[in-house]
């Protein structure tokens, strides 16, 4: 079955109380058939999670629905028309971060990657598009104690995927395994 089938089984996207943030998973097929998945680097003068490998995201506005709001946050942040989102498949489970009371809702979605993304330099410092094949690699997975919780990081050249992210990073390749 190939990835495409696969993630048509994910559930739909939920909208679960306290519920103040979405991210879109952007996912697309390159011209060698290779599935990509885009990631961006936070710059360092973030106040909040500087230097973090994310997914294209932020806070809902006022009576915003999740889609919506992922939508909206990866044209602002690296230049991804509407208009290039193919499908919505549904969502992967919500991830709280510190504040447990307010989830993030990550979105899932194949899209027609533009030409050219463009970074929104005030919220990118790199735009990241590993193949999911690189990702379901698990030699390339580590697992660490982090104050009593086991959280996995991915290294790339621009940065370390850990935390939320890398959450719902495995949870997505859960979904593909």
């Amino acid at each position: 079955m190939d990835a495409w089938s696969l993630l048509r089984e994910l559930p739909p996207v939920v909208d679960p109380p306290g519920s103040e943030y979405a991210v879109l998973v952007p996912l697309y097929e390159d011209d060698d058939g290779d599935v990509r998945v885009i990631l961006t680097r936070r710059p360092d003068h973030m106040p909040t999670h500087p230097g973090d490998i994310v997914f294209p995201g932020g806070h809902r506005e006022h009576g915003e629905a999740p889609i919506n709001t992922a939508i909206r946050e990866a044209w602002e942040e690296i230049g991804l028309p509407e208009g290039n989102i193919v499908e919505i498949f549904g969502s992967l489970k919500p991830v709280t971060m510190r504040n447990r009371a307010k989830p993030i809702i990550p979105v899932v979605a194949r899209i027609e990657r533009p030409e050219q993304l463009v970074a929104d330099p005030k919220e990118v410092d790199a735009i990241i598009e590993p193949t999911l094949a690189e990702l379901l690699d698990e030699t390339r997975w580590v697992a660490r104690d982090w104050f009593g919780h086991e959280l996995w990081f991915f290294e790339f050249p621009e940065g370390i995927l850990w935390g939320a992210t890398a959450f719902m990073m495995r949870d997505l390749l859960r979904y593909l395994r």
